[in-house]
């Protein structure tokens, strides 16, 4: 599935102006066993490229992206950590159950982030 993307980049004239930016794909449900285990969704290279594009408008530190998810009817807030160049989304339990999901499933996510 192609990524679908919308923004602009705020003017000098409204230099913080609210804009919404959107990317739907797919991606495999991955598990990742750290001190907080926890489970991702890994953004596509085109996609991260274009969140790179934003991110310095948008990242409150460190990389990280505040955002809000959506798979299936289930919709939450969180952040996109950058990994290995590209971004990872977490995705909390609550979201694994209430849509069904298990490691290695094929999901599609979508990411909206207010610029």
């Amino acid at each position: 599935m192609a990524a679908e993307a919308t923004w602009s980049r705020p003017s000098k004239a409204c230099p913080r102006s609210i804009e919404l930016v959107i990317l739907r794909f797919n991606g495999e449900l991955w598990h990742w066993r750290g001190p907080s285990p926890f489970h991702f969704i890994t953004v596509p290279e085109d996609e991260s490229a274009q969140i790179k594009d934003i991110a310095p408008i948008i990242s409150y530190g460190w990389g990280v992206i505040p955002m809000t998810a959506t798979i299936g009817r289930t919709d939450w807030t969180t952040s996109l950590f950058p990994k290995d160049g590209l971004y990872a989304a977490p995705v909390k339990d609550m979201v694994r159950n209430a849509e069904g999901l298990s490691i290695g499933d094929l999901v599609t996510i979508c990411l909206t982030f207010d610029v």
